[in-house]
């Protein structure tokens, strides 16, 4: 089995920063925020062990992350990425809903 290192992208950790004030402040519910992010982010760690496994999507969305780009959803979250060298970049963190094209 592989090992892959995981690294987050500044935007990626932007999204993660945006979604946890969404749910903490507009929704008034920050225990939750805490525990989404735990969540979210335990699903990113599965990428060191499983990041190749998932497949390559082919939606024209995903070009303007460069080639090969993978997708790992929790919840309504779209967690994008590539994988090079045994590295996962993740790109960016989602709603899954404004993911189109075809």
């Amino acid at each position: 089995m592989n090992k892959y290192t995981v690294v987050i992208s500044e935007k990626a950790q932007q999204d993660l920063r945006d979604l946890s004030n969404i749910i903490s402040l507009e929704y008034k519910s920050p225990a939750t925020a805490v525990k989404y992010l735990r969540e979210i982010y335990g699903e990113m760690g599965k990428l060191s062990t499983h990041a190749e496994s998932y497949s390559i999507q082919a939606l024209s969305y995903f070009s303007q992350y460069g080639f090969n780009v993978r997708r790992l959803n929790y919840k309504k979250m779209a967690i994008i990425y590539t994988v090079t060298n045994n590295t996962a970049y993740i790109k960016r963190v989602v709603p899954a809903s404004t993911i189109t094209g075809s």
